[in-house]
């Protein structure tokens, strides 16, 4: 069996069952997580034997994960399609880091690379979808709805095509294209998919499900309305740039994360990664600075963190290249602010030039195809480290959270522009 104990909810710090069918916590309307008992996994499987570093996605961390691949009937639930294990692309010969003298990562979830696991369908939501279609499975339910800007409807309805279930995918009318269409030429050849779109952003698509679909048994997989699981899937990130096989064998926190944030399950996730792995004695109390990054044009944790506010505000959504952070609020950002706090670390907007310039730029030095998300977070070292964020000698991780294949055409502009 799994180690997690309970939920518990981010705001009200109830306690429920490990797992169940709740959306947001009843008590407040906030999120909730899985609470693991650390204590038990370091006492049943002590020296860190519940890590597979042998196996080759995200579920190499075994019971340290809600769901555990080693345990024979955890086991019969996991729906995994290779996600996770991706790799830690060196960078240093950055501009920025190169004259700042800092290392430079950047976690690659877009792309495969010979050797390392692979986010099937091309972005880092497949380690959140992962984790939601299999708990799924463990409770018995069968029909799943999400409401995307993109990326979550395509990785959702792969597992759950895998899984057997029926989905509904609810996602703005602007999405690119490659992201729509796969979507839609799904729906059109599988009797259990069915596509929405919608004037407007995710919150648009949300609210046409609750209405909608809630009434026809859809259970709610959106952003932090799933009772923790997506947090669970995303903590993988942490773990994986802690790993000892990247730190010269032993775990240890990068100084910097800086991180492309729309909704921020993301960050929620990591920071249960490091408390976890302090937890058991792997890492001490150090934590990365959090940089959380978003559009000029639609920036709700900008605005709160510079404000000094404790939540965000909703705001209206702007045009952005990287459509993943055209999010114009979230149920989850006090938590995401909380976090950014106590690192230490800092909200901060990049402009449409800016980002758009360092696709061009990454691609012509590189020949990665980084999604306009990943090229946000490079975009803003210079800010990072003028303002002190990152010092000389400091290990920085950015991410890189899809393929920037699935924004054609409406990046193809900006890459033909470098051949």
């Amino acid at each position: 069996m799994s180690f997690v104990s309970h939920s518990q909810g981010l705001g009200s710090g109830e306690s429920y069952p490990s797992f169940s069918d709740m959306n947001l916590d009843p008590k407040d309307g906030k999120p909730v997580q899985l609470r693991l008992d650390i204590e038990r996994l370091a006492r049943e499987r002590p020296n860190a034997s519940w890590y597979n570093p042998k196996r080759k996605n995200m579920w190499r961390f075994g019971g340290l994960l809600g769901l555990d691949i080693d345990d024979v009937e955890d086991r019969k639930n996991i729906v995994s399609l290779g996600e996770g294990y991706t790799p830690l692309l060196p960078y240093s010969d950055h501009p920025i880091a190169k004259k700042a003298s800092f290392t430079f990562r950047i976690k690659e979830e877009g792309h495969p690379v010979q050797g390392f696991g692979r986010n099937p369908t091309g972005s880092f939501k497949d380690r959140g979808m992962s984790f939601v279609v299999s708990a799924a499975k463990k409770l018995g339910l069968k029909k799943l709805s999400v409401p995307t800007q993109g990326n979550a409807g395509d990785s959702l309805t792969s597992y759950a095509l895998e899984a057997g279930f029926e989905v509904v995918v609810a996602m703005p009318d602007n999405t690119p294209m490659p992201i729509m269409g796969k979507v839609a030429a799904l729906a059109k050849i599988h009797p259990k998919i069915e596509l929405e779109l919608v004037k407007g952003t995710i919150r648009e698509a949300g609210a046409l499900l609750k209405e909608k679909y809630a009434p026809q048994g859809y259970f709610n997989v959106a952003t932090f309305q799933e009772p923790g699981w997506r947090i669970e899937g995303k903590k993988t990130l942490g773990l994986e740039i802690c790993e000892p096989e990247f730190k010269d064998g032993k775990w240890s926190v990068p100084d910097v994360v800086i991180y492309p944030t729309g909704g921020g399950t993301g960050v929620l996730g990591m920071w249960k990664a490091f408390e976890e792995l302090e937890g058991l004695g792997l890492i001490g109390s150090k934590r990365p600075k959090v940089v959380c990054v978003q559009s000029e044009v639609t920036k709700p944790l900008v605005n709160a963190f510079d404000a000094g506010e404790l939540d965000t505000t909703l705001v209206e959504a702007g045009s952005t290249l990287a459509t993943g952070l055209n999010v114009p609020g979230g149920v989850g950002h006090f938590r995401v602010l909380e976090i950014i706090r106590e690192s230490g670390g800092r909200a901060i907007d990049v402009s449409e030039v800016d980002m758009a310039e360092e696709l061009q730029r990454v691609y012509r030095d590189k020949g990665w195809w980084i999604s306009p998300e990943g090229a946000a977070c490079s975009a803003v070292l210079g800010k990072c480290f003028d303002s002190g964020l990152i010092s000389k000698g400091d290990s920085v991780v950015a991410f890189n959270t899809g393929s920037l294949e699935k924004y054609l055409p409406d990046v193809r502009h900006l890459i033909t522009t470098c051949l």
